[in-house]
């Protein structure tokens, strides 16, 4: 594959993996209060661990891509 398309499709993966976890926070959040019959108090726990779980994923994967890419770059010298 060209690596421009790796590149895309890297993207896609992050953009699916940020969405994921907001959802995954935000129904869980949901369900539990549902259960509980509490106002939107766990609905916004969940989105915040959603948010800070996609951000911590999101900055690895980051890092990951970076020192990959460096790798790369330093094989070819």
């Amino acid at each position: 594959m060209s690596p421009g398309v790796m590149i895309a499709l890297r993207l896609v993966g992050m953009g699916w993996y940020i969405a994921t976890c907001i959802l995954i926070g935000v129904v869980v959040g949901v369900w539990v209060d549902g259960i509980l019959g509490t106002a939107p108090i766990f609905i916004l726990i969940g989105l915040a661990v959603g948010l800070v779980t996609s951000f911590v994923g999101l900055y690895r994967m980051v890092l990951q891509a970076i020192f990959v890419e460096d790798d790369k770059e330093s094989d070819g010298r």
